[in-house]
């Protein structure tokens, strides 16, 4: 069989298998996979709430123990190294969940946590679970006053100075942190204590942030009552108005069991709508697997409905799927209903701005992002619908919410426009992931060819956002991927952006690009990128072929018309001959990204999607 022909084959095959999962109301949805601290977290607050039970313990506890490796740890990502945090976590639900401490993979575990820092070496939000059951004190983890939530928003540390998911977390926190409640565990992990004192803070800007901090405890032990009494109220408030309709915060689990514990310690009955409904809300997130082991409960941080439909629809209409098929129809129909049309916590800095956008999960109101909302309209701008003058009116209200997203610099965050102040990535409550959201190269190419595919490639607010992807082209021709692993994410978004707003391909920054990918290419015709490469530069472009990965290399080298060169064609036999038999292919590897270098994820339909649309799109250029 020749190499066209394999390739045509393999897209067929992948294009039945991703419309076999189409659901009957018009969306795709993979399993959004991360790592087991959601299922120790949510074993944690079963406990603390009084409502863990013996079965849903057993079943969590299983998968936890199925995910730890042999030499004893817990990695956040497929290959990757031990993570301390995590293997304390997830040795603290286990000795919870009955396993004995002389156990072997409990020896093995807690060794390895002794040698490599103990839990005085943890982040500080593992050290809030283990201080909300007096497993560490409070005295000894950073002060965060509720008082917070009463800057306005010309105040330095102000909430509108955090990313969004970082304001929905710190919120609640900052009430769990003032009550500083203690409840029984039922067992000890005191075993994991090296007895080491904390470092000293080195820098300057690190002891005036700790000097900051002593300060904040001092005012913790005595504060204004009346003001004191008012944040409290007024985080209560903020918190209950950002419920969403499923009983989440966001969509994700930290706000959302941050929140569930904050207003329970506030005096919330369990049996209070608010969390009732965010309790009851949690299970549409748990994932049930009968193993051979026994059956396994796990946990999604997020899911991804609007995300993984705009990414389908592309790569069937990339496919060769008619304009008008049934199935894209369904999808638009879906998509025009997911339209996010209230204004959130990015009108805080854009409070003129008309809103219309798309958020990334079944219910979130509050956050809709520029990510979702400019595929959104790529996807809905090539679908053959029924109703054109509301399709039409919602590619507008994008457009115009897109435009007006833009940030100073002339690039896209996801969440909010201007986000870029590094002042509360200073403070020590901030060890863990990001907690600012400036513009990135993937977002920002996104909205690049949104907008340019709609016809404003002309547009000022276009070029604008195409200087910032020259200006911010990595020297050796890549781009940063802020939510892909990484490079090659980057540079798969930033090429067909750059193309679509006219760039030739003879730009000495796309050639940039191309060599970077062909010089990158493994021995075996694809791509792939370590979840390290966050951390050590080691690993930029480096690491075992994926699909997903390979898919996104392909699309850029596309592009450029390198369509007949031997790097795209080595690509392509690459996924043509690591197919399964159903259509799709194996992809353990964590190609997704939350926090880079902390936090990892493994979209389970990037290993279909992104080769689909890859196959397509070399099918057609071969074709012309």
């Amino acid at each position: 069989m020749g190499g066209g022909v394999r390739a045509h084959a393999a897209l067929l095959a992948a294009r039945e298998h991703l419309l076999s999962l189409q659901d009957d109301a018009g969306w795709w949805k993979g399993e959004l996979q991360t790592n087991v601290t959601m299922d120790v977290e949510d074993l944690l607050m079963r406990q603390f709430l009084g409502i863990r039970t013996p079965g849903e313990t057993e079943r969590a506890a299983r998968w936890i123990r199925s995910q730890q490796r042999e030499d004893g740890t817990w990695a956040n990502f497929h290959g990757g190294p031990g993570e301390l945090s995590t293997t304390v976590e997830a040795y603290t639900a286990l000795k919870l969940a009955g396993d004995a401490s002389d156990a072997e993979h409990m020896i093995t575990a807690r060794s390895w946590i002794l040698a490599h820092g103990g839990i005085e070496g943890t982040r500080v939000f593992t050290r809030i679970w283990l201080a909300l059951f007096g497993e560490w004190s409070w005295d000894d983890l950073p002060a965060m006053p509720p008082e917070v939530v009463l800057l306005g928003k010309s105040v330095p540390l102000n909430l509108a100075d955090w990313a969004c998911w970082a304001r929905q977390t710190v919120v609640p926190l900052t009430v769990v942190c003032t009550l500083r409640p203690s409840r029984e565990l039922g067992v000890s992990v005191s075993e994991l204590r090296t007895g080491r004192s904390a470092p000293r803070p080195a820098g300057a800007w690190d002891r005036a942030f700790h000097a900051l901090d002593a300060v904040l405890h001092r005012y913790q032990r005595r504060p204004v009552k009346a003001l004191r009494e008012l944040s409290m109220r007024r985080a209560a408030e903020w918190i209950v108005a950002r419920q969403e309709a499923d009983g989440s915060w966001g969509g994700i689990q930290p706000p959302w069991v941050y929140s569930l514990l904050a207003l329970h310690l506030l005096g919330y009955p369990l049996e209070h709508p608010v969390l009732r409904e965010g309790l009851a809300g949690l299970d549409g997130f748990l994932i049930h697997e009968l193993t051979p082991d026994g059956p396994v409960r796990r946990m999604e941080a997020c899911q991804s409905p609007v995300w993984d439909t705009v990414l389908s629809v592309q790569a069937l209409r990339d496919a060769g799927l008619a304009a008008d098929h049934p199935a894209l129809r369904c999808a638009a129909d879906y998509l025009l209903a997911e339209e996010v049309r209230v204004t959130g916590d990015w009108a805080v800095r854009r409070p003129n701005l008309a809103p219309g956008g798309w958020a990334f999960e079944f219910e979130n109101d509050g956050y809709p992002d520029t990510d979702d909302t400019a595929v959104a309209l790529l996807a809905l701008n090539r679908v053959e619908h029924t109703k054109p003058v509301a399709v039409r009116r919602a590619l507008d209200r994008g457009v115009h919410w897109l435009r007006g997203m833009q940030s100073r610099d002339g690039g896209w965050g996801a969440f909010d426009a201007d986000n870029t102040g590094t002042l509360v990535t200073r403070l020590p409550f901030c060890d863990f992931g990001e907690v600012i959201d400036p513009p990135s190269a993937d977002v920002t190419a996104h909205v690049v060819e949104a907008l340019a595919a709609l016809g404003h490639r002309d547009d000022p607010v276009v070029r604008a956002g195409v200087r910032w992807l020259l200006e911010n082209q990595e020297a050796d021709g890549s781009w940063f991927g802020r939510w892909g692993a990484n490079h090659l994410y980057g540079t798969g978004a930033a090429v067909p952006a750059l193309v679509e707003a006219g760039l030739p391909a003879s730009h000495p920054a796309l050639r940039r690009a191309a060599r970077w990918l062909e010089q990158h290419q493994n021995s075996d015709g694809g791509w792939g990128e370590d979840m390290r490469s966050y951390t050590d530069a080691r690993w930029i472009g480096v690491g075992t072929s994926t699909a997903s990965q390979t898919g996104w290399a392909l699309m850029a080298l596309l592009a450029v018309g390198a369509h007949t060169g031997e790097a795209v064609r080595n690509g392509v036999e690459f996924l043509a001959t690591t197919q399964r038999p159903d259509g799709t292919w194996d992809e353990p590897h964590y190609t997704g990204t939350g926090f880079p270098g902390d936090f990892l994820i493994n979209y389970h339909l990037y290993r279909l999607i992104f080769p689909l649309t890859a196959l397509g799109r070399y099918e057609r250029a071969v074709a012309r």
